[in-house]
């Protein structure tokens, strides 16, 4: 498996199409953080980089869904993101060696990296990610892991029902945010995956706010950290990098 530019063809991107409708999708967020060496290349190098890594990208998107982000300036362990969808975890892998070989991968190391996938919620069938519905990101999308504790699974399903009802009641009142939640159960350390979307970063505050005042909130053991990141094309990344 491969990603060779010479090989696409408009068959791909309609199969890449359908692979974001397929029932089980796998999401991949792998944060980067940028060797201090790089600043040291000259412009024209530095160009060449961008291009090259943003033609990676280009073509990795007729295989899945992949989507850029800058966190430099706003996490200390990482300078941006690379979220993948696929139905597959060997076409996120294909990608990840082939980040590897290209010149600026010499220069950058994961700092972090979170799986998850997507099922349908078994409180309601109304909720879709957002990812799924709409074609272009919003401006910024705040990543974190997100762990339930053993008590609240042991609760009787009618009473964590009646508290999730209480809970997707309050995220309704925020329309202008999309919420993508994934499930990392059994293939990562976290219960879930949430990337939530907002073009103000002041609602989304809002948002977590009243949902810290709902009864679900006393069984969260962990939502941190949360990786705020901002939506760009990766060669506006990588010229930022300095």
């Amino acid at each position: 498996m491969s990603f060779d530019k010479s090989k696409i063809n408009q068959k791909e991107v309609k199969d890449a199409k359908n692979d974001i409708n397929s029932p089980t999708l796998y999401l991949n967020f792998s944060f980067y953080k940028v060797d201090p060496k790089w600043r040291w290349i000259n412009d024209i190098g530095k160009d060449e980089a961008a291009k090259e890594f943003s033609s990676l990208i280009e073509i990795a998107n007729t295989k899945m869904k992949v989507r850029t982000y800058s966190t430099i300036g706003i996490r200390k362990e990482s300078d941006f993101m690379i979220w993948s969808i696929s139905d597959s975890i060997e076409k996120i892998q294909v990608l990840t060696s082939k980040v590897y070989t290209t010149v600026l991968g010499k220069y950058i190391d994961t700092s972090e990296v979170y799986l998850s996938a997507t099922r349908p919620s078994v409180y309601s069938n109304k909720i879709t990610p957002g990812f799924m519905e709409h074609e272009e990101p919003l401006k910024y999308s705040i990543v974190y892991p997100f762990i339930k504790s053993r008590e609240w699974y042991l609760l009787p399903f009618e009473k964590r029902n009646e508290m999730m009802k209480e809970h997707i009641a309050v995220g309704k009142k925020y329309p202008q945010i999309r919420l993508n939640t994934s499930y990392s159960f059994g293939i990562g350390d976290q219960d879930f995956m949430l990337a939530f979307e907002t073009d103000n970063l002041i609602d989304f505050q809002d948002l977590i706010m009243k949902l810290r005042e709902t009864q679900v909130s006393k069984y969260i053991l962990r939502d941190t950290p949360m990786i705020v990141c901002v939506y760009k094309k990766i060669f506006d990344i990588i010229k930022s990098l300095g």
